[in-house]
């Protein structure tokens, strides 16, 4: 398989992570966003929604959207399950999942930012306060959700595809300072998490494409 992708794409790190977690063979292909590249004629003939991440298969076809790319990871090679047997916990660990990619991260993303600071001029000030009523509210919901169903990870005693959501989102917001006072629950998950190999294999910083400062 190949995952295309870029390291700073809390996509492509959730896809990543599955993938490690499911200790799957894969090759990776750096797609740079800055540098435009995700427009190039080729990446949209794979992909015409120009986006990361993108799988190609090993039966040759292409997936694209991570929850789509998860899901087929965890149809297509059962054996190590991202999802609980429990009918009800599995609903948990899908709902904190699109709580996640769709009410925090969309908030966070390399486009909205962009837009936000040349198009509506928002100074530092005005960004931050953005990141704390968007991205910060999403992230108290998926706490209080954490408290109800986890038992060390997001739902019940290992990694879940929640936790294959939740972590990039607390990478960026670690990295955004968003404020987490609210969300010790998270904190603590994220520690869990990165103490793991297929964490720290999946980490941004750990790609290939990663700059490094």
């Amino acid at each position: 398989m190949k995952l295309f992708g870029y390291w700073r794409s809390s996509a492509t790190y959730r896809v990543r992570i599955a993938m490690e977690l499911k200790g799957l063979e894969f090759s990776y292909e750096p797609v740079n966003l800055l540098k435009g590249e995700q427009r190039s004629p080729a990446f949209l003939n794979r992909n015409p929604q120009g986006l990361v991440p993108a799988l190609e298969t090993e039966e040759g076809f292409l997936l694209t959207q991570s929850i789509a790319i998860i899901e087929y990871l965890e149809e297509r090679y059962p054996e190590v399950a991202l999802l609980p047997a429990d009918a009800a916990a599995r609903a948990h660990a899908r709902a904190i999942a699109a709580t996640i990619a769709c009410e925090a991260q969309p908030f966070m993303n390399l486009r909205m930012q962009k837009y936000l600071k040349e198009e509506l001029d928002f100074d530092d000030a005005a960004m931050k306060a953005w990141l704390g009523r968007w991205p910060g509210g999403a992230m108290e919901s998926v706490e209080a959700l954490v408290e109800r169903y986890g038992a060390g990870f997001c739902v019940g005693d290992k990694p879940t595809t929640a936790d294959c959501f939740l972590i990039p989102q607390m990478y960026g917001a670690l990295r955004f300072g968003v404020d987490l006072s609210r969300t010790p629950r998270l904190k603590s998950i994220h520690e869990r998490c990165a103490a793991l190999d297929p964490f720290k294999r999946a980490h941004p910083e750990n790609q290939p494409d990663a700059v490094r400062t």
